[in-house]
């Protein structure tokens, strides 16, 4: 049974959409992309993911709750001790 290339473009997903391959990698990932539907999805949800968590990253919680969840870790932490 020969391989289509889709564990080789799912195995590499990461580092291609991080740009981490080199160009050769990218060129057969891209061009496997470009023929596979399900391997494209893959991408899709995982480029989808990683703006749902940058944009997640940016956002900061109000100076009140935080002070509240540090003060809970720190009566938490004192306790285990």
């Amino acid at each position: 049974m020969s391989d289509c290339g889709c564990d080789k473009a799912r195995q590499d997903l990461e580092e291609y959409l991080r740009n981490e391959v080199c160009k050769t990698e990218h060129t057969e990932i891209r061009e496997h992309l470009e023929n596979c539907p399900s391997c494209r999805d893959e991408v899709l949800v995982a480029k989808t993911l990683t703006e749902v968590i940058a944009r997640a990253c940016k956002e900061t919680a109000p100076e009140e709750l935080r002070d509240q969840v540090f003060a809970r870790l720190r009566e938490a932490q004192a306790a285990q001790h």
